[in-house]
C-alpha cells in the first residue's frame, strides 16, 4: 500500500468517525441541546428605595444581596451565599469626597479601597488586602 492510498484510507476512515460521534451522543441524550440548567434572579425595591436581590441556583443554592442607603446616600450590602458565607461592602465618603470601600469576606478577610483626590485632579487609589 502506496503513501497516497493509506492517506485516503485514514481519511475515510476519519469521515466516517466524525459522522458517528453525534449519532451516538444525541442517543445517549449527552447532547449540549440537551442539557439546560436554570437558575432565578427576583429584585424587589426594600423599604430604603434599595434593589434588593434573591438568587436561586440551578443546584438549588439560595443566595440573598440586601443593599442598603447610608445617611451619606451611598449604598452598603451584605451577600449571604448558599453555604451560609456573608460577604458585607461599606461605602464610605472620605474627607477628598471620593467614596472608600471596605469590604469584609465570608472567612474574615478584609478588602480595603481608597481612593484619593491629587491636585491636578487625578484619582490615585490604594488597594490594601489582609487575608483571614
Amino acid at each position: 500500500m502506496n503513501t497516497r492510498t493509506t492517506l485516503i484510507a485514514a481519511l475515510v476512515a476519519l469521515g466516517t468517525l466524525a459522522a458517528a460521534v453525534p449519532a451516538v451522543a444525541q442517543a445517549e441524550g449527552t447532547t449540549a441541546k440537551n442539557q439546560s440548567r436554570t437558575h432565578t434572579i427576583q429584585r424587589a425595591k426594600g423599604a430604603d428605595g434599595a434593589v434588593d436581590a434573591t438568587r436561586t441556583g440551578s443546584n438549588g443554592g439560595v443566595s440573598t444581596v440586601d443593599r442598603s442607603k447610608g445617611a451619606d446616600g451611598l449604598t452598603d450590602k451584605v451577600v449571604t451565599g448558599p453555604k451560609g458565607g456573608v460577604t458585607t461592602t461599606d461605602r464610605v465618603r472620605g474627607t477628598d469626597g471620593l467614596v472608600d470601600k471596605t469590604t469584609t469576606g465570608p472567612k474574615g478577610g478584609t478588602k480595603a479601597t481608597d481612593r484619593a483626590l491629587n491636585a491636578d485632579g487625578t484619582v490615585n487609589k490604594t488597594v490594601t488586602t489582609t487575608r483571614p
